[in-house]
């Protein structure tokens, strides 16, 4: 093994980014771990503490959230790694290249399809009491969900989110128009 030091470069605590990285990764890799596993079932909150909690000997530096900054850093040093969203790798795809997870490559096609383990979809809540009180929520919603938005070719893709499958969009509408309530 080379006596190479690593350093990861990674967005602050208030980003979902490293929210999702903590959960797609860093627990799954105490999970791994009989005594981490059990302490999960038994005090929640002090798993997450132990799991989710960054090195902070320098191994780990928070880059803020302006992944523009951890390309140009990337770049910068070849001895460090990055965690920030894909159209960021898809924008800078001349410089960096992927991590592959469990053999598989971070492509579209794999994010899309839910092959890719690093990839999760994306979620937005409404608060209910909100709608008719507050202006514009259920415009906001409409948007959000209309075809020159979600679809395939819409300006969410354009930013680098993946949109839902054919398949996928007519539920998600669904759910979206009625107001559906969440349920964990």
């Amino acid at each position: 093994m080379p006596d190479t030091k690593i350093e990861v470069l990674g967005p602050p605590p208030t980003s979902g980014t490293r929210d999702s990285f903590a959960e797609l990764y860093m627990e799954a890799g105490c999970r791994t771990f009989p005594w981490l596993n059990t302490l999960r079932g038994q005090d929640e909150k002090r798993f997450k503490k132990i799991c989710h909690t960054m090195r902070e000997d320098g191994g780990y530096v928070e880059a803020g959230e302006n992944d523009n900054l951890i390309v140009q850093k990337l770049n910068a040093n070849v001895g460090s790694i990055g965690i920030f969203g894909f159209s960021y790798l898809e924008e800078n795809a001349s410089t960096l290249r992927g991590t592959i997870v469990d053999g598989v490559e971070p492509t579209f096609e794999t994010i899309a399809s839910a092959k890719y383990p690093a990839s999760r979809p994306l979620f937005i809540y409404v608060k209910k009491a909100h709608i008719g009180v507050i202006p514009g929520i259920k415009e906001l919603i409409a948007e959000y969900m209309s075809e020159k938005a979600i679809g395939g070719e819409g300006y969410l893709a354009s930013r680098g989110l993946i949109p839902p499958s054919k398949s996928e969009i007519g539920p998600i509408r669904k759910t979206a128009e009625s107001l559906a309530t969440f349920s964990p």
